[in-house]
């Protein structure tokens, strides 16, 4: 039972981003058209709140979560609209201090979660962020400014360093949605953080196998950590490097991709439709940096048949994947970092109702 209080998200209104957490929220028809208003005439949107508990993982690791006792790695994949703002009450469960740092909101140095504007939780402090949101808007002179819509993410900016290496390391980590309105809604999203050399902490054949039915529109919401350059590779599926990955009609001629480059602090997301064209199956994801594939960063994707059923030799190709051998890939990188196979705690199943109606998105 959601039992959400006015004003507030309760867990359901979260959409948790990783192999276990997959969302159905309902599709929206339509595309947005382009905002043309002007700073002054912003809209006045909707302030959301949700409470992020920072807390201790097994194996040294950490993680936010929604609720005591929940944490996850990734953390909870956040989501609003242009528009919104969002109230974060950050209450740090640790004996460490950390933060939670944006990318792509606005926010005064209060909300910076960086100790340059002395904005972190010290151990078992409670404190409040708070994110802008903004839709495009006419500029003096002509020019049109940006809105806030867009693929990005956060994560800790304090633990460890006054950058955050620890916390970013040891698993601090999340997305963050900011759509327009009018945005085509996904059936299942999926978060894959390259960080350093793994995805979501974790290493083959361990990595998240996600999973949707053919036919099923997926999102995907990448974003790279760590010291490495990367490259996010799916296979048999491509997407428009657009803002959604999708064409916005028949005269858009957007590059087509099947591959993008992944760098620390870099993110980006798309959405396409599971097994259009090739059907159902097991894809990988994947790594293009050679000795980073080879070493583990590779994970799967199941498209099921479009009843829920295993495709043929589907069952095949997942033994095959994790009879692949990476240790001793694994072992000689570890060893020259002098560090031990990271662990991973995957994010909890997480089902959104439609989002105009009941939880983050709002209307």
């Amino acid at each position: 039972m959601d039992n959400a209080q006015p004003g507030r998200w309760s867990r359901r209104s979260m959409l948790a981003g990783a192999a276990a957490g997959l969302v159905t929220p309902m599709a929206i028809a339509g595309a947005a058209a382009p905002f043309t208003v002007s700073a002054a005439a912003q809209p006045k949107g909707k302030v959301r709140q949700v409470t992020v508990y920072a807390e201790a993982l097994p194996g040294g690791l950490f993680g936010y979560g929604l609720n005591p006792g929940q944490a996850t790695i990734p953390g909870p994949l956040l989501e609003i609209y242009e528009g919104d703002t969002l109230e974060i009450e950050l209450v740090n469960n640790t004996d460490q201090r950390l933060s939670i740092h944006p990318h792509g909101v606005d926010y005064d140095t209060n909300s910076d979660g960086s100790p340059l504007n002395d904005s972190f939780n010290e151990p078992g402090e409670t404190r409040v962020y708070t994110w802008h949101t903004r839709t495009q808007y006419r500029a003096s002179g002509g020019f049109w400014m940006p809105g806030s819509a867009g693929y990005w993410h956060y994560h800790d900016h304090a633990m460890g360093t006054d950058h955050g290496t620890g916390g970013l390391a040891k698993g601090l980590y999340g997305g963050l949605i900011v759509r327009q309105r009018g945005d085509l809604l996904p059936d299942k999203q999926f978060s894959v953080f390259f960080n350093d050399m793994t995805i979501n902490n974790k290493v083959a054949p361990d990595t998240p196998m996600f999973e949707a039915n053919q036919g099923e529109r997926v999102e995907f919401v990448c974003v790279g950590h760590g010291n490495n350059p990367h490259t996010f590779h799916l296979h048999a599926h491509r997407w428009a490097d657009t803002r959604t990955g999708m064409l916005n009609g028949e005269n858009d001629h957007a590059q087509v991709i099947d591959n993008k480059n992944l760098d620390p602090g870099g993110s980006f997301g798309f959405q396409v439709i599971a097994g259009e064209g090739v059907g159902p199956g097991v894809w990988m994801y994947h790594c293009h940096v050679q000795f980073h594939s080879d070493g583990g960063m590779v994970g799967l994707f199941l498209v099921r048949n479009p009843d829920g059923s295993m495709p043929a030799g589907a069952q095949e190709a997942i033994d095959r994947y994790h009879g692949h051998d990476h240790s001793a890939v694994q072992q000689a990188q570890a060893q020259a970092h002098g560090v031990t196979p990271p662990q991973f705690i995957a994010p909890p199943e997480v089902r959104g109702p439609n989002p105009d109606h009941a939880h983050a998105h709002g209307d």
